[in-house]
């Protein structure tokens, strides 16, 4: 029994112990057989290991690297190399004889905008700037005293001057004539040196030369020193050289030009454009005769305007505000020289809302401002806040911001400088960092003088800009209202404005839509994609006689302000705008005349980017359906009627004039006015923004009697009178 015990205790050990050298099944399943070679190169790698087990020395690192660097490189010999493929070249199209040099006034003729602003209306009447300037630049310096611009048959425009005349004489440099040299040659003029003028409009010599390159036919007299010259040339060229015609007196020069009708689609000088600008030089340039004679018409009469003012720039404020009401009677006026810098300034406050602000550049009128209006700007807001604060019309704390201080006043800003530095040929705005210090000095000491000089006249201004303040305060209040009102509706857009799907502003448009029938058609026949629909009751409230804060309580100008979703007034933003076409859409009668024009001056008064930009619109539809049989055609105008039934004849036609857009059904009015395959749409647009300032005055002012006398002056050209 015990032996038996031993026995079965020694198997038993044998066994785990077995089992225990060889390891689970499971341990077994993991562990990888090994070769008996494999097992042998462990060994020695095993071996190899504990005979470096010490720290290893670089130069070790390195020896093995080496090798094996050309272990790899054998292996890499051994591979065979695959051939080369050799792809052909492109041979090169753009060598040496590729760069071209354009000589004499090739490149205005091929770059004409870079000189002129473009080739429309505006370039084409820059031609005639362009020369006019160089006989003021005579009047400036003293030489001129009288200038002609006459408009005569075949497109063609005479500029003369009694100035000194343009020397003839042999330049020294071009070995041509110096007339000839300053006609045909770009950055050539006498206004580059000191000596000839010390104040000029035209620094970059390339005026006259402009006109040249771009005129088919130009021809240029000069009287100097007792003999009449003369020499014509076509698009930049000289046609012969200068000849000697005879015998003058006195001295001048007279350029007649022709625009070319390769460089200018539509050759047509506006009469009241050339009046408007040569009024002005006329008051900036003050004691020289300005006459402007229109000869076009063969037929009829020529007619003439001369321009002649002694005051300066106090005759062009009291010109500018004749049709508004003053808010005191003395017009400012400062005429000092700093720095060999001349700085002109008048200015008066009248009771509208917008300030008219005009800033010139030795005659040059500079649109987009400049230096020179900045300081003008500048030393208004301090002066006023000084004297107000000095005088106990503003309490500790309250200030007057710039708008506060300019509404509602119309200024001329004029400066004459010795080198003037505008950005780009066309002048628009002026760079000189001089101009602002000087014209900010010389404002604030002058209209501080006129102030305490005149206190009565001070304290209607100061008045009038507090006003203006508290007005601003309230707005803001107002307009944070509207704008939090639609946040809090989830930018919520009005309740009765037909949304469109498309979330894309390009390809997104927004009707305004007369009444709630109408609204109702344009809803139902509209294209939902891409189309919105905002109805208007009534007539909206005329901005051009309310502030900002009463604006912002009309409920119909609030709903447009949230769904165009740019806000208003100082928090615009046209990256907001949801929509880039606005299309204004009214019935074609009275009534919807008068709408329109309300919209149009909210839109001029606080949208005036969107017109800018080219998103405003006003849709055109038909004015009547004619029907003969199954065939019906819409027209437009009473002279397109006209032919429409001269061609189809009397007979058995139905003529339906429309009068509001609710006499169509959906389908027609989809058909004639919002299809974009069809429609017709006049773009809104601004050439002239003084003169829309003036119109919309006019029209939608509080004044009465500047309206009347505008309806008589153009009630003949009234067409579809509804009454």
């Amino acid at each position: 029994m015990i032996k038996k015990k031993v026995v079965k205790k020694t198997a038993t050990a044998k066994s785990q112990k077995k089992q225990k050298r060889k390891g689970s099944a499971t341990q077994r399943l993991q562990r990888k057989p090994v070769a008996k070679k494999t097992a042998k190169k462990v060994d020695r790698k095993k071996k190899s290991r504990k005979v470096v087990s010490r720290p290893r020395s670089k130069p070790v690192v390195k020896k093995r690297t080496r090798l094996a660097a050309k272990r790899v490189v054998r292996r890499v010999q051994k591979v065979k190399k695959p051939e080369r493929i050799r792809v052909p070249r492109k041979k090169s199209d753009y060598e040496a004889k590729d760069i071209y040099v354009l000589k004499g006034l090739e490149p205005v003729r091929r770059r004409p905008g870079m000189y002129i602003g473009s080739t429309g209306v505006e370039g084409l009447h820059h031609l005639v700037w362009e020369v006019v300037d160089n006989s003021l630049d005579e009047a400036i310096a003293g030489y001129c005293t009288e200038i002609g611009i006459t408009l005569l048959p075949g497109n063609r425009v005479a500029v003369a001057d009694n100035g000194r005349g343009i020397p003839v004489a042999k330049h020294p440099q071009t070995k041509k004539s110096a007339l000839e040299t300053v006609m045909t040659m770009l950055h050539a003029g006498g206004k580059f040196g000191a000596k000839s003028y010390k104040i000029a409009g035209g620094l970059h010599g390339v005026g006259v030369s402009v006109v040249c390159a771009l005129s088919q036919w130009i021809k240029a007299d000069v009287c100097r020193d007792g003999s009449m010259y003369t020499q014509e040339y076509s698009r930049g060229k000289a046609k012969a050289k200068v000849k000697k015609i005879g015998k003058c007196s006195g001295s001048g020069t007279n350029i007649v030009f022709e625009p070319d009708p390769e460089i200018f689609k539509e050759i047509k000088f506006n009469w009241r454009t050339i009046l408007n600008h040569l009024r002005q030089q006329a008051y900036l340039t003050k004691g020289t005769r300005i006459t402007v004679i229109d000869e076009r018409n063969e037929q009829e009469h020529p007619r003439a305007y001369t321009f002649y003012f002694e005051g300066g720039l106090v005759s062009f404020v009291k010109y500018l505000v004749r049709r508004q009401e003053v808010v005191h009677d003395n017009v400012f006026y400062v005429e000092r020289e700093k720095e060999d810098i001349i700085v002109e300034v008048g200015l008066q406050y009248t009771n509208d809302l917008q300030p008219v602000e005009i800033s010139f550049a030795n005659n040059i009128n500079t649109g987009e401002g400049g230096m020179h209006l900045t300081g003008f700007r500048t030393a208004l807001t301090r002066t006023l806040n000084d004297y107000g604060k000095k005088n106990g019309f503003l309490k500790e704390g309250e200030k007057l911001s710039g708008d506060d201080a300019r509404e509602g006043i119309t200024a001329v800003i004029s400066v004459k400088l010795p080198e003037p530095q505008f950005e780009g040929q066309t002048k628009s705005r002026l760079g000189n960092p001089e101009a602002r210090t000087i014209v900010e000095t010389v404002m604030a000491e002058a209209f501080e003088e006129f102030l305490e000089k005149h206190p009565v006249d001070a304290r209607k201004i100061l008045e009038k800009s507090i006003l203006a303040a508290k007005a601003r305060k309230a707005a803001k209040i107002a307009r944070e209202t509207v704008i939090r009102k639609g946040i809090m509706d989830g930018m919520a857009l009005p309740g009765k404005l037909a949304d469109c799907s498309s979330r894309d502003p390009e390809e997104s448009e927004l009707y305004i839509v007369e009444g709630d029938s109408a609204g109702g058609s344009a809803k139902q026949g509209r294209d939902r994609h891409f189309q919105a629909i905002l109805p208007l009751r009534g007539k909206i409230l005329n901005v051009e006689r309310a502030r900002l804060d009463k604006i912002l309580t009309s409920t119909e100008i609030k709903a447009l302000i949230i769904a165009l979703g740019t806000a208003i007034a100082e928090d615009f933003d046209l990256q907001k705008l949801r929509y880039h076409r606005i299309i204004i859409m009214t019935d074609a009668d009275v009534d919807g005349a008068h709408i329109r024009t309300l919209l149009l001056t909210l839109f001029y008064r606080y949208f005036a980017p969107i017109i800018k930009s080219g998103y405003l619109y006003i849709a055109q539809p038909p004015l009547f359906r004619i029907q003969k049989g199954k065939q019906v055609e819409y027209v437009y105008t009473e002279e397109e009627k006209d032919k429409v039934i001269e061609k189809i004849g009397t007979e058995a036609v139905n003529i339906q004039r429309y009068k509001g857009l609710g006499e169509m059904n959906p389908s027609q009015l989809w058909e004639t006015t919002m299809d974009p395959e069809r429609r017709i749409m006049k773009k809104v647009t601004v050439d002239d923004a003084r003169e829309a300032d003036k119109i919309f005055d006019i029209l939608m002012g509080a004044e009465v009697a500047p309206r009347k006398k505008f309806i008589q002056t153009h009630a003949k050209k009234v067409k579809n009178l509804d009454i």
